[in-house]
């Protein structure tokens, strides 16, 4: 008999040997530098307390100085956080520019972040190195791609690299060993652009969980930026026992932000099958909608993740219509962030201004490279 699992499954440690991958996050869709950053603090809260704390360099092309990026906010959250294990570096104009406005100064700012990049690459210093809009760098042509390949296919081995932005070129998704694709979807609500800070990540790639994140470490970085407290609440469905993707990265937010972060964790310790739900699921999902609920009509958070939600909904352990009326109701600054795959869309998504598939093309963990703690589990 074939059954359906919705649940959340832990990933197992096969080995101590660590092998960093190369990721690429392309395509449309929101969510491709927050993934980044998510798997960032993952990587740190996995070396907290540790000999081997993870370094990490945020190398972000195509983005001066000049001008304010949504990611910012949380980058800032990371510094203060764990100021001796992030490095930054910016390269680029401030302004957008097609393939026609190339200039010298362009050709010269990339070849500047890919020589920084090379240096960290080949320094072994660091466990994780975020070359952020690099798609778009090669696609127009700013740095040659035989040079980035054969530099990131001879890269350490414990080194784990990340490609963001749109338009990454066949050379790079051929030598990738994790490629999702965040393609961007519009609902009914699209000619109203949806309820503004409700944003919905779904699909069966990798980056939900790690974008909302990335939202959270944004939030906070907001309120330090303005000096005012940016609450965060992280509610998970389907996810009561340990060992999951997300707990080390919950874990440095929570140690570095104590007075910031909430934390709730709901479910049984087991996978959910379609038509076998027992009654301890229902209970948990209830239990978990409840403090978000009330969390969501009281205010007090900036920033609400509402993680597997939607894979809750699509097992009928919670009812649909008090989401959509609590969500209509949000306060005007709450944003919430809801995640997870579901085989049927529920009417909360026609609310969302912003919806994201992660389509996956490419995992390693199909291929049976074993998985990395900080990373994958």
């Amino acid at each position: 008999m074939t059954r359906t699992g919705i649940g959340i499954r832990t990933a197992a440690a096969r080995s101590e040997r660590i092998i960093g991958q190369i990721h690429v996050y392309d395509g449309a869709g929101k969510g491709k530098s927050q993934a980044a950053l998510g798997v960032v603090l993952r990587s740190i809260g996995l070396g907290i307390n540790t000999p081997q704390q993870s370094r990490v360099l945020l190398l972000r092309f195509l983005k001066g100085p000049e001008r304010d990026y949504e990611e910012d906010a949380a980058i800032e959250a990371l510094q203060r956080g764990f100021p001796h294990l992030i490095d930054q570096v910016r390269t680029g104009r401030a302004e957008f520019f097609s393939a026609e406005e190339i200039t010298r100064f362009d050709r010269l700012e990339a070849q500047r972040g890919w020589d920084v990049a090379k240096g960290a690459i080949a320094s072994g210093l660091y466990s994780v190195v975020v070359l952020d809009e690099l798609n778009p760098v090669l696609d127009l042509g700013l740095l040659a791609v035989d040079d980035v390949v054969k530099t990131l296919l001879n890269k350490p081995e414990h080194l784990e690299i990340i490609a963001t932005g749109r338009s990454a070129p066949p050379q790079l998704l051929e030598i990738a060993d994790l490629h999702s694709e965040m393609k961007a979807h519009l609902h009914a609500m699209a000619s109203e652009r949806g309820i503004t800070g409700i944003e919905i990540y779904t699909g069966s790639g990798k980056g939900k969980s790690t974008s909302a994140l990335g939202k959270a470490l944004q939030a906070i970085g907001k309120g330090i930026g303005q000096d005012r407290s940016h609450r965060v609440l992280i509610v998970q469905w389907l996810k009561g026992g340990s060992g999951y993707t997300e707990d080390a990265a919950i874990s440095a937010l929570q140690q570095s932000y104590p007075n910031l972060v909430d934390h709730q964790r709901c479910g049984a310790d087991a996978i959910v099958w379609r038509n076998q739900q027992k009654e301890i699921d229902y209970v948990e999902a209830e239990r978990g909608w409840e403090i978000a609920r009330a969390a969501i009509a009281s205010g007090l958070y900036k920033t609400i993740i509402l993680d597997e939600l939607n894979p809750t909904v699509d097992l009928e352990l919670l009812p649909v219509e008090p989401i959509v009326e609590a969500l209509l109701r949000k306060p005007k600054d709450t944003e919430v962030i809801i995640t997870g795959r579901c085989q049927n869309i529920p009417p909360y998504f026609d609310l969302a201004s912003v919806h994201s598939e992660v389509y996956c093309h490419k995992h390693y963990a199909n291929q049976g490279v074993e998985l990395k703690r900080g990373v994958d589990f």
